[in-house]
């Protein structure tokens, strides 16, 4: 019994670098629009809580503040991937979908906490100035984090 083998041809392709250079640059592109409105979102928690944020968390070393920015930054960095992801296909367009909607799930956030500042007891907000962790900070932070996952959801 003669049995033949045949070597099968596997074509390895090309490789289009004026498309990866598009790509990466649209990459970079998206990446500057993100951490931008991370750092739009850095800024508003920081003008929506009483003193100095990046002082109360990097030089105090406030738990409650760190609960606070750590969740904040976690809830909105869904809402900028998912801003990026459901943007539109063109370059353009896409970009400028990624930053109206992150900043605006920036203004969702920052209307939350306000809310919840309200509407539950004691001033939420006023509990990053205290020194001793509590648990009222994880409330709060775990409360941005869910509302920042809606927040993400209800982009369209």
């Amino acid at each position: 019994m003669n049995t033949t083998y045949t070597a099968a041809a596997t074509e390895i392709g090309s490789v289009d670098v004026g498309l990866l250079a598009v790509g990466m640059l649209g990459t970079l592109a998206y990446f500057v629009i993100g951490i931008a409105v991370l750092g739009v979102g850095f800024a508003v928690l920081d003008l929506a809580t009483p003193g100095n944020l990046r002082h109360q968390v990097y030089v105090d070393k406030n738990p409650n503040a760190a609960i606070l920015l750590a969740s904040n930054h976690l809830a909105l960095a869904v809402v900028v991937v998912t801003a990026i992801l459901t943007s539109s296909d063109g370059f353009a367009q896409g970009l400028a979908d990624s930053a109206v909607y992150g900043l605006f799930g920036v203004l969702l956030q920052v209307i939350a906490l306000r809310l919840m500042n309200l509407l539950l007891p004691g001033q939420l907000v006023g509990l990053v100035g205290n020194p001793q962790m509590c648990g009222a900070a994880w409330a709060v932070g775990a409360s941005l984090f869910a509302i920042g996952l809606v927040n993400a959801a209800a982009l369209t």
